[in-house]
């Protein structure tokens, strides 16, 4: 079988022509977590496994919606988002975790990406530089009124929609002091937390360019894990390890996103 068979997907190890997956996907970053995302969907099944890609497909309210792990960082979450766009896949919701900047942004409270910074490297394979890393408005939108939901104003419990950063590099985050760039790490970082830049993420800016380029919708809901801006401030923080109320959100907004395109039609 050709790498290239415009049916099979070399890497996700499924057909096109078999209606594998459905139309909507969450997509999470951690393969352990697909089957605990399927269990919100009726009737799931695992359809295929392979390197860092996970496949399960169940169905909301009788549409076909399926999950598919991406694994760590942009190149291999593009590789996932191509194949799936190929599958005739057209709206995608990832469901992550994140580091809060943004002081507002407290351990368990949602983040929600209206755009992202992009830092990574595999989103200058699809835009010009100066081209922004957008989500789309009506998957924004879907996230927003289902985790408005689910949220008070209580710390570690609330929500919030804003700008997000993308990067490659772990612990050029955490431990920047390290890089022999430090001093060029520590004023980027300083920038996006003048700004108001919400949380730092992996996958988001890749995740937002493929989508663009390929024509269909994109939106991002992270779970905070943590605030190292507050940590540093003194101010008070918890560490949340619970990504329930994130994977929640994330079904609710393709729930909301099925029923807002039936009524299109």
């Amino acid at each position: 079988m050709a790498l290239l068979d415009p049916n099979f997907q070399y890497h996700l190890q499924i057909s096109a022509d078999k209606n594998q997956v459905g139309k909507y996907v969450i997509l999470p970053g951690d393969p352990g977590r697909v089957s605990k995302i399927a269990e919100y969907l009726d009737d799931p099944k695992h359809i295929a496994t392979n390197r860092e890609y996970v496949t399960y497909t169940g169905s909301l309210d009788g549409t076909p919606v399926s999950v598919v792990s991406t694994g760590i960082g942009g190149p291999s979450a593009a590789i996932a988002i191509e194949e799936l766009v190929k599958c005739g896949c057209h709206t995608f919701v990832r469901v992550g975790t994140s580091g809060g900047i943004n002081l507002k942004v407290h351990g368990g409270d949602l983040v929600i990406a209206s755009a992202a910074i992009r830092g990574d490297g595999a989103s200058a394979e699809y835009l010009p530089s100066c081209y922004p890393a957008v989500a789309d408005f009506e998957v924004v939108s879907a996230l927003a009124e289902a985790a408005k939901q689910s949220s008070t104003t209580n710390a570690g419990n609330a929500y919030h929609v804003g700008v997000v950063q993308s990067k490659d590099s772990f612990y050029g985050e955490v431990a920047p002091e390290t890089m022999p760039i430090a001093p060029h790490l520590h004023n980027r970082w300083n920038a996006y937390l003048k700004a108001g830049c919400l949380a730092s993420e992996m996958e988001a800016a890749t995740l937002f360019s493929v989508a663009l380029v390929r024509e269909v919708r994109a939106g991002a809901v992270l779970t905070a894990l943590w605030n190292v801006e507050r940590s540093k401030a003194g101010l008070p923080d918890s560490v949340c390890k619970d990504n329930s109320r994130a994977i929640k959100c994330a079904v609710e907004a393709v729930r909301k996103l099925i029923v807002s395109d039936r009524s299109k039609s």
